[in-house]
């Protein structure tokens, strides 16, 4: 394959958990891809290092104050280097890519996002929160402007792989694994003692730090029921959590025949980010390979929703619809934050979100400005709460 080929990517959070693996399946497949667009909020060491290793045309530092310490790094190459949120929709803005990898965390990713989608481009969605806080606008600009949106999340590239051939077919409903996180079966009683280093150590997945607490509470399904309704044009009623501990069996979907399609293998995020990147083509890797002969059982289970509210309320988010998703994923963002400081407990983390949800208005029809006000208004009062 020749150079004018080549897929260019923006990888928007490059210095993430999905970040650094897309350099990887970059790096791996140079013939296929390259780097064109880095970003990185805080992580300038590591940017300048993915900088001169990949030689992309722009780097941006969200995080202005080391804007001069990145430039100087990278004063002897060709590259671009800016910094700011402006500049990451500034970014999005240019047209020496093909396709943007968002795998910003959290809310961050949105602007950015609907950027691209303006241009045309074809979107690899990592970051959940953008369909959650504004589903309904980012899609109906992607139909407007015809541009696919490919899922990199496992669970929704499982179900994208599942419906690859059957979009004309009709989804009774679909099914969302979860693995349960480290405190599947604990009660509250042994969650009230959880620290920071303990939610952190994911059974299966090694993902970034944000993603990994979400998991642990059961938040991170929650938010991938949103994400799954507007990615596949659900009915809240059609969409279902089940615990599946082994995590091999990433999702599925159950046709209006009764017939159920599954996408399994081993837990690795390199192998959905891979997908969504040589979209439609599968290319050959030296992934490990799932072996059935050394698993002797999968089980499945129902979610514990008494324990772990965080599901119960995205539950009630995504049948509530408007901006409660939106309140619900900030109110998430700064309890994330604040238990990543050891400045509230495990559980306060759910209390939060619950009290926020219960305290900012509803809106049934907001626009996107609306969505801009509520996450303002939800994280200045989740944040309140933290002295409580």
């Amino acid at each position: 394959m020749n150079e004018v080929q080549k897929k260019r990517i923006a990888i928007f959070g490059s210095t993430g958990s999905i970040g650094t693996q897309a350099l990887d399946v970059i790096a791996a497949n140079p013939d296929l891809f390259s780097a064109e667009i880095l970003t990185a909020q805080n992580n300038d060491e590591l940017l300048v290092q993915q900088a001169l290793q990949f030689d992309p045309n722009v780097v941006v530092i969200g995080d202005e104050a080391r804007y001069q310490k990145v430039k100087e790094a990278l004063a002897k190459t060709n590259i671009k280097v800016f910094a700011g949120e402006e500049a990451l929709v500034q970014a999005a803005a240019m047209d020496c890519y093909d396709m943007m990898l968002a795998s910003i965390v959290g809310y961050a990713g949105l602007r950015p996002t609907l950027q691209a989608v303006e241009l045309g481009k074809t979107i690899g969605l990592a970051n959940k929160e953008t369909l959650v806080v504004a589903g309904d606008i980012v899609m109906r600009r992607a139909a407007e402007k015809g541009v696919a949106i490919i899922p990199v999340d496992s669970e929704h590239s499982a179900i994208f792989q599942c419906m690859v051939g059957e979009w004309h077919n009709k989804i009774e409903k679909i099914i969302l694994t979860a693995s349960g996180g480290p405190f599947r079966g604990k009660k509250p009683n042994f969650l009230v003692n959880v620290k920071r280093d303990h939610a952190l150590q994911h059974p299966n997945w090694a993902m970034g730090a944000k993603i990994t607490i979400d998991s642990a509470t059961l938040m991170n399904k929650g938010l991938e029921m949103i994400e799954a309704k507007w990615l596949f044009d659900l009915q809240p009623s059609q969409i279902e959590v089940v615990v599946h501990p082994q995590s091999i069996i990433h999702s599925m979907v159950q046709f209006t025949d009764g017939s159920i399609k599954a996408q399994m293998g081993l837990p690795d995020m390199k192998l959905p980010i891979q997908y969504a990147m040589a979209y439609p083509q599968r290319i050959a890797n030296q992934f490990p390979r799932l072996d059935f002969r050394k698993y002797e059982q999968l089980t499945f289970e129902e979610p514990d929703l008494r324990t772990f509210r965080n599901l119960a309320l995205a539950i009630e988010a995504l049948q509530k619809g408007g901006n409660l998703p939106c309140i619900m994923n900030a109110a998430n963002e700064i309890a994330v934050w604040a238990f990543l400081r050891n400045r509230i407990g495990f559980l306060d983390m759910m209390a939060m979100v619950e009290k926020t949800m219960q305290q900012i208005s509803f809106i049934a029809e907001p626009s996107l400005d609306d969505y801009f006000e509520s996450d303002a208004a939800a994280r200045e009062y989740a944040a309140s709460l933290i002295h409580l």
